[in-house]
């Protein structure tokens, strides 16, 4: 019988096992991430599809909504079985598309409990800082994470938009388990944190994995690849970036169902080492060009 998440496994933390290709929460959301969804239907169909399509690691956050879509994980796949659902806080939000990050411990403890009672958990599986504050040191954030990982509130400690440094110096704190940046074909500002996570056994969850409309402008590489193994631009994205690392941990996100079908295709590519070596040429060269 064919795997139907056949994107290998990934031991987060060393002992959370989960299929490499994720799904990622934030488009069950209204637009600017902000409230409702424009189809509660849809974004109940989608998660309902998740598991059923192998995926095992969903990623959320407190912000996206906020609330939304942890409360509607709740409501659609709660008790998780055979699921991990990792979450994230640190972002307040004040509008459609308004992110601001706040450090405080207080805040801090405040979104892990939230969360915990959201989404009807004792405890998270895998828990990312999604900014580092600016508004107090990092290491007092870091220091306030660890207690609530100590306390057994969290399992799994992860972190969001940091660098090599940064991570570093969490890594006084607690193991860092996973780091979630942006990254992509044509995004790679975060080459040397994915490398360094990967000489470390650290996750690396890229976020905008697919980032549709830069991959359509930039060159043929990729849409000679989707034809030839039958399948959409998006799902070749996705393979080339499960190539790339053993430690990547893709979680395109979206809210209708048939686009989470084709992004899971992207799981049964296996691009050739040509292949993959023309699309990472070409989508540097875009990535160059854009800076």
């Amino acid at each position: 019988m064919t795997e139907l998440n056949p994107s290998g496994t990934f031991a987060i933390g060393g002992d959370l096992v989960v299929h490499r290709l994720g799904f990622g929460a934030m488009r069950i959301t209204g637009p600017g991430i902000w409230g409702e969804p424009a189809s509660r239907e849809a974004a109940i169909a989608t998660l309902r599809r998740v598991p059923e399509l192998g995926v095992d690691l969903i990623d959320t956050a407190d912000s996206y909504g906020p609330f939304v879509s942890e409360d509607l994980i709740r409501e659609v796949l709660h008790p998780y079985t055979g699921l991990v659902i990792a979450t994230k806080g640190g972002l307040t939000r004040h509008g459609p598309d308004i992110w601001r990050p706040v450090g405080n411990p207080d805040y801090l403890r405040q979104c892990v409990l939230m969360s915990l009672r959201r989404l009807g958990l004792e405890r998270i599986d895998l828990w990312q800082l999604h900014r580092i504050g600016p508004d107090c040191p990092r290491e007092v954030q870091f220091e306030a994470i660890a207690r609530m990982r100590d306390e057994g509130l969290i399992r799994h400690v992860g972190l969001s938009e940091v660098s090599i440094d940064d991570i570093q110096a969490a890594q006084r704190f607690f193991p860092v388990a996973a780091v979630q940046n942006r990254y992509n074909l044509v995004d790679r500002t975060s080459e040397a944190v994915l490398d360094y996570c990967e000489s470390a056994g650290i996750g690396f969850i890229p976020w905008a994995p697919l980032d549709r409309g830069a991959l359509a402008r930039y060159g043929s590489a990729i849409a000679q690849a989707a034809a030839r193994h039958s399948v959409g631009e998006g799902a070749i994205a996705l393979a080339w970036l499960l190539k790339r690392s053993p430690v990547m941990l893709p979680i395109p996100g979206t809210g209708d169902p048939e686009h989470l079908a084709e992004n899971m295709r992207g799981a049964t590519v296996e691009l050739t080492s040509e292949e993959f070596n023309a699309l990472d040429q070409e989508g540097r060269a875009a990535w160059q060009a854009a800076r």
